[in-house]
């Protein structure tokens, strides 16, 4: 009753039913005419006068507010005639040139699961019992100071462990300190050039590269050099004459999307040269844990002797992508701004799912599964590339596929391969562009990502036989 009083009374005042000055009924009139309780007309006058819709006058009663908009503020008159502006409802939608920009790039894609989303892990496999326990045991104690927003650079447990890993997996110099817990590499990102960079400052950047990467350092105003990578990876020396950047972004221990490892030589000339000239490396250590056949390879920045590099990682590939816990690894002569910078910006929390993950890792978890999933990974990998010779043979090349998550299959040029995952989705199979992931994607090369990870071993043949299909039919079309 309460309510429907309310918004009919509001209703009309905001309609012009009841104008300004209109006397209101007594509380226990109306009350009694309605059939009632007077507590609840009471109430519903006493709310309209907190939105000053109504207003009481001494021994008179309840009265209509003026709401006119003159009545309330003085409007401003112009000395000059001004031209005529939109309207507001012209105004509203309008995005600013880099919200155009970052909604026109927008790589994301609607769907996340099933073949062959490329970069997603089989989530069925997560060990969810093993994580349920010892969730329990931290929400059985859960101390206040759990529930509440998080120190600087997170959960001091978390960042004991992460370091410890790090050290021991991917040979990252780092102490607990030094390591700031983020979202994932997005947030990472943001904080790294809101922290070390200025709107105009040039970034060196990886073509192709993860589309995210390109979102984050657009909207906050970088200017992207996009530069090649051939066999040894990022190839820097292709900026010639370029003056210095503030950063450069690579993927030194698995290239995305192609593959690549940078090679020793490679990332040795590349530290010098940002010592020398004062820049910065963001060292984005993607699919670093799954490589088939040989052991994962050492990161950059554990060669770094000049504490140039800012390594960044997530727990996306290797346990979910919905736990949204990542990491950043900063030079120490930054870790104490780093903290800081991420304690103003964010105002992080999720301590009760870093203490659950810092056991996960202390406890020997992590590298457990870490392991398991590296082999059967590697069975569903072998599946997709037999599948591959059998409805092709040697007609595409197959590159990217001794790390990761996804393989590349390349595709002619004059083969459309944007148009070819739109038809593949049509017929229920997702796989992604390889076009897409360059910076001007008409210049890039053709072909199609495609993730094995999320797909299990019964399910590949038959869908990339749909996939098969539907490529042949493109093929045929630009060959006639």
């Amino acid at each position: 009753m309460y309510r429907q009083l309310h918004n009919l009374l509001l209703a009309a005042v905001l309609e012009g039913q009841l104008p300004a000055g209109t006397k209101l009924p007594a509380s226990r009139l109306l009350a009694r005419e309605l059939g009632i309780a007077r507590n609840t007309v009471i109430e519903v006058y006493e709310n309209l006068r907190a939105q000053g819709c109504v207003e009481g006058r001494h021994g008179s009663g309840t009265y209509i507010a003026d709401l006119s908009v003159d009545h309330i503020i003085e409007v401003p008159r112009p000395v000059e005639a001004m031209p005529a502006r939109p309207t507001i409802s012209h105004i509203a939608p309008a995005l600013s040139q880099r919200g155009q920009s970052l909604i026109a790039g927008a790589g994301f894609s609607r769907r996340q699961w099933g073949a062959f989303m490329p970069g997603v892990p089989d989530v069925r496999e997560f060990p969810a019992r093993v994580w349920t326990r010892l969730q329990n045991r931290h929400w059985r104690k859960a101390a206040p100071e759990r529930l509440s927003y998080a120190p600087e650079g997170g959960l001091p447990a978390l960042r004991q462990a992460l370091a410890e890993y790090l050290r021991s997996a991917r040979s990252v110099r780092c102490e607990p300190e030094q390591i700031i817990i983020t979202t994932g590499i997005h947030q990472s990102i943001d904080l790294t050039t809101r922290l070390l960079a200025d709107p105009g400052d040039s970034v060196w950047l990886e073509n192709p590269c993860y589309w995210g990467l390109r979102s984050t350092l657009q909207s906050l105003g970088m200017v992207l050099q996009p530069l090649p990578v051939d066999a040894e990876g990022l190839d820097w020396l292709a900026a010639g004459t370029r003056p210095a950047p503030r950063f450069v972004i690579a993927t030194p221990s698995h290239q995305y999307p192609l593959g690549m490892v940078m090679s020793l030589a490679r990332r040795q000339a590349l530290l010098e040269y940002c010592r020398l000239n004062g820049s910065w490396i963001i060292e984005d250590d993607y699919d670093s844990e799954f490589r088939y056949g040989t052991r994962p390879i050492a990161s950059l920045q554990g060669l770094d002797t000049n504490e140039l590099v800012i390594y960044i990682g997530s727990f996306s590939k290797t346990l979910f992508p919905g736990l949204r816990l990542g990491y950043l690894v900063a030079p120490p002569q930054l870790a104490g701004a780093f903290s800081k910078g991420s304690a103003e910006l964010y105002r992080e929390g999720q301590l009760q799912q870093q203490a659950v993950l810092a056991d996960f890792i202390t406890d020997g978890h992590l590298t457990a599964h870490i392991r398991r999933m590296r082999g059967l990974y590697s069975r569903r990998r072998q599946c997709l590339l037999e599948a591959v010779q059998a409805e092709f043979g040697e007609q595409f090349e197959v590159i990217g596929n001794n790390a990761g998550l996804h393989l590349v299959v390349r595709l002619p040029d004059r083969v459309d391969d944007v148009a070819v995952a739109e038809a593949a989705l049509r017929h229920g199979v997702l796989v992604r562009p390889l076009s897409r992931y360059y910076h001007q994607s008409v210049a890039g090369q053709r072909g199609l990502l495609l993730g094995y990870a999320c797909v299990t071993e019964a399910e590949i043949t038959p869908a990339f036989a749909v996939l098969a299909g539907v490529l042949r039919k493109f093929v045929k079309a630009t060959s006639a």
